[in-house]
């Protein structure tokens, strides 16, 4: 977001703009900054075979998938919807990682059927698949190497205490079932967790998935999950991807001499490709001063940006309505029946009612887990495109909302 002649700009189009045409509360995502992030990780591993796997939960608009998918981008998903959707966008099967979790063995086998990459992370299915599909089907296996690494324990899913993956320690048990079945395991897969700033902890996590490596014959691909950090106000620490790049490009490349052959090296970001591509434009309602605390009032709230209030996430505001106004500290509070706060003790450009305040950093897990709490209605989306403001989702109506209902006539 880039402020020119007094007005706040995303490739060139005009925010209050946008406002003004499409409406608010507005999801906006800029296309070159999804670029750009994806060259970066391209570029930071040199020398290996590295395939990227789009985590589509972070933002699953089939606009955007199509989108990656046009840059060279694989897809990462954990659901046969998604899976379906990434079908829809024109992905082919095998370019398609499914990693699900505490799903029904019968979405596994439609998994199967569309020909996807089938990522396992339980005993019990890997059992189950084993009897079904014996030799006849290739999967990976989703390893839980016991690091807790993350911003907090609601991101870090690689811990002892995580559902995520088979544990590292029973990988004898794992041989025992792949033995006994036959199957073709050509890919290990490890996710640690979110926000990792330090590449030891990827080092970390490495060396236990080569040495857990050893035990498989057939491999093609390691997995390395994601986790990168993404800044989210000014002065945050990020992560370094070229030191990460570099350090673990390194480590690959002996590995794979060790292994006998050249394997391909996947990771699969979510936040980090399309975190920094959003804004969300709301509208405030009222400014309302209490005994302690100014509020601005505005027409959204964890409906539609639940970060905040599920992992006391922080968003970066500004209020583009009034760019050069006198600071003032305000709390910035939603229209739910809920303290559902958006962000705290925020310095903004003094806020006036009707104004507009741009939320940054909501490209990933904002409209994805927006819901109709309090029967709000969920906010229209625009993609900015070679300098152009596309709508690639309408604003939902109550009629949206109702059309599943059945009235009973009561």
């Amino acid at each position: 977001m880039d402020l020119v002649k007094n007005k706040y700009q995303i490739g060139n189009v005009d925010l209050l703009k946008l406002a003004d045409e499409y409406g608010t509360p507005l999801y906006v995502y800029d296309a070159q900054t999804i670029k750009n992030q994806y060259q970066k990780l391209i570029s930071s591993f040199p020398e290996v075979n590295l395939k990227i796997k789009y985590a589509c939960k972070a933002l699953s608009n089939i606009n955007i998938i199509r989108y990656l998918r046009s840059l060279g981008c694989g897809l990462d998903t954990v659901s046969i919807e998604e899976v379906r959707v990434g079908l829809k966008a024109g992905y082919k099967p095998s370019e398609i990682l499914y990693t699900p979790n505490c799903v029904d063995f019968e979405e596994i086998k439609e998994a199967i059927q569309y020909k996807t990459v089938i990522n396992i992370d339980n005993i019990s299915i890997l059992e189950q698949f084993g009897h079904e599909y014996g030799d006849s089907i290739p999967c990976c296996i989703r390893i839980n190497p016991h690091i807790m690494a993350g911003g907090n324990s609601h991101i870090s899913v690689g811990h002892i205490d995580s559902k995520f993956g088979i544990s590292i320690y029973q990988i004898p048990l794992i041989k025992r079932i792949i033995s006994n079945h036959k199957i073709k395991v050509t890919g290990l897969h490890m996710h640690t967790g979110s926000d990792i700033l330090d590449a030891d902890v990827f080092l970390r996590g490495a060396s236990l998935l080569y040495e857990a490596a050893k035990n498989f014959d057939d491999l093609k691909y390691l997995d390395f999950g994601s986790g990168f950090k993404v800044a989210y106000k000014e002065g945050d620490i990020t992560t370094d991807i070229q030191k990460i790049g570099k350090k673990i490009s390194t480590s690959f490349k002996k590995f794979c001499a060790e292994y006998g052959r050249e394997l391909e090296l996947w990771f699969e970001p979510g936040k980090f490709l399309v975190s920094e591509a959003g804004t969300f434009l709301v509208k405030t309602n009222v400014v309302k001063q209490t005994l302690s605390t100014v509020f601005v009032g505005v027409n959204s709230g964890q409906n539609h940006l639940l970060r905040p209030k599920l992992y006391d996430a922080y968003h970066n505001m500004v209020n583009i309505s009034n760019p050069k106004g006198g600071k003032r500290i305000y709390s910035v509070v939603g229209y739910i029946c809920e303290t559902d706060t958006l962000g705290y003790d925020r310095k903004l450009s003094e806020v006036k009612e009707g104004d507009i305040i741009a939320i940054q950093n909501a490209g990933a897990y904002g409209f994805s887990m927006a819901s109709n709490y309090n029967s709000r209605n969920k906010p229209a989306e625009v993609l900015i495109l070679n300098g152009e403001a596309k709508l690639i989702r309408k604003r939902e109506t109550l009629e949206d909302q109702l059309k599943h209902q059945i009235d009973l006539k009561l």
